[in-house]
């Protein structure tokens, strides 16, 4: 029973890990693998918590960023965000859907749902698009972290 309620809570860790912001899948995964959980049990994680936030994201995030930059205290932040995500997000407003997959699919750092769901905020584009662009770049994304995670278990 301990072991059962031990292995709940790494699989919670792993979930919870892949929700937050900045880190996301990206560091799950490997952080599940080096709590024990199998690349694939940790990757398959990954990829269902960093999920869980997107549909609030692209629902809430443009009008809470509006009553944000409304507030002299959060102005400044909303617009460094805001700035920082139309830079490195070139490819999304040039390739849509596409550039969406690509964007939220490689992953290196300042990429993934978080950024993903405010670079489509920006771009309008449609929620019926975008959580699917970003739930097919996500998986890629996974399966990318997988792959080096089952690398570097095997070595």
């Amino acid at each position: 029973m301990e072991n059962l309620f031990e292995i709940i809570t790494k699989e919670i860790m792993v979930l919870f890990i892949a929700a937050l912001p900045l880190i996301e899948l990206r560091g799950a995964i490997p952080i599940g693998v080096s709590m024990g959980l199998s690349p694939i049990h940790a990757a398959i994680l990954g990829i269902i918590g960093s999920l869980i936030p997107v549909p609030f994201l692209l629902f809430f995030l443009k009008p809470v960023f509006i009553w944000l930059r409304q507030t002299k205290l959060f102005r400044g932040f909303v617009d460094r965000t805001v700035e920082r995500t139309l830079k490195k997000s070139e490819n999304i407003r040039k390739y849509r859907i596409i550039g969406l997959i690509l964007f939220v699919g490689i992953p290196l750092p300042g990429t993934g749902v978080w950024t993903g769901s405010l670079a489509a905020i920006l771009f309008n584009i449609r929620i019926k698009h975008a959580l699917p662009a970003i739930a097919l770049g996500n998986l890629l994304a996974g399966i990318i972290m997988f792959t080096f995670s089952h690398i570097a278990v095997n070595i």
